[in-house]
């Protein structure tokens, strides 16, 4: 908390008044391809932008293909050399995620990096098209499904060039609140006993236990990708939009734990782009430093026991 509060910097080198310009500062990422989900607002939209600043090639994953062309003009006008695309996503719709998914390896390109950053937060109870809870359905399922789908295409990409792939999964610290015994597997859309925090907190947790179990999956195999989680901070973002009055009563009496866009991004940039962290996998990061998450984030039984019910949900939607 002290760290947090002051901006000292942790044993990377790095602090929570870290920038992402600032992490990846002197990075020269030519030779790299990422997605970015949700890369047209908020940190999302920081993110992509500093990854152009750094040479990435950046295609960016979004529900609203207006918002995501502005956002993209913004980051070309700014930088005339920024390579970056744009293609319709929606992770609440696996349609849209398997169309999402086709539509890239159609391209052709390399991927090097796959940043699970697009979410929703505190909605009203309400089911996906495929007929789960939102929160989860968004948050989790959708990037589950989306990272699955373009596995292979990381791995090729990682052995023919002989570049390190990088996975990276936005979680939260909300994680921590959740319902008891974290997943409601056998109750995932119930709505009598909804609560839209802890759905949250419930989509966040299985955002962990999905790259700690990939990153065992893929060392298992000896893959060049790691996978880790990173919790941004407190940003005022639109991600506040269906609690914006509570939010903003909160953040008036902890105004000093809370972040600009550009400190919320630092984490990912950080994670996604640093020579440091080569090699480094299945971890959880706060302000560019490793951070223990909760007991149940570790839960290797869990992370497993999650893998195969989210293959389930898959599976069971495809057939309906």
């Amino acid at each position: 908390m002290f760290r947090l509060i002051t901006g000292i910097p942790g044993p990377s080198g790095f602090g929570s008044a870290s920038t992402a310009e600032q992490v990846t500062q002197g990075i020269d990422a030519t030779a790299l391809t990422a997605i970015i989900t949700g890369g047209a607002s908020g940190i999302g939209l920081e993110t992509s932008r500093v990854l152009c600043q750094r040479n990435v090639h950046v295609i960016i994953g979004a529900r609203n293909m207006e918002a995501a062309n502005e956002a993209k003009q913004m980051i070309i006008k700014d930088n005339y050399n920024a390579r970056i695309d744009i293609i319709k996503l929606n992770l609440a719709s696996l349609k849209s995620v398997k169309a999402f998914a086709d539509h890239f390896i159609s391209l052709k390109l390399p991927l090097n990096i796959l940043i699970n950053n697009a979410g929703i937060m505190f909605c009203p109870y309400q089911l996906s098209e495929d007929g789960i809870e939102m929160q989860f359905a968004t948050n989790h399922l959708g990037h589950f499904y989306l990272t699955s789908l373009l596995l292979d295409k990381m791995k090729e990409t990682a052995k023919s060039t002989g570049i390190e792939g990088r996975i990276v999964n936005l979680s939260s610290i909300a994680h921590i609140h959740t319902y008891y015994r974290g997943i409601r597997f056998h109750k995932i859309n119930e709505k009598s006993s909804y609560s839209d925090k802890k759905a949250y907190g419930q989509s966040k947790l299985a955002n962990i236990l999905h790259a700690n179990e990939l990153s065992r999956r893929l060392q298992a195999e000896g893959a060049n990708i790691t996978v880790n989680s990173v919790h941004p901070g407190l940003i005022m973002t639109n991600l506040f939009k269906y609690s914006a009055i509570s939010m903003r009563i909160l953040k008036f009496f902890t105004c000093i734990l809370w972040k600009n866009v550009p400190q919320g991004a630092a984490t990912t940039c950080y994670v996604a782009l640093h020579p440091k962290l080569k090699g480094v996998s299945g971890k959880y990061f706060v302000d560019c430093n490793e951070f223990v998450p909760s007991r149940l984030a570790t839960d290797e039984a869990l992370a497993k026991k999650l893998w195969d019910f989210s293959n389930k949900l898959i599976n069971a939607a495809q057939t309906t």
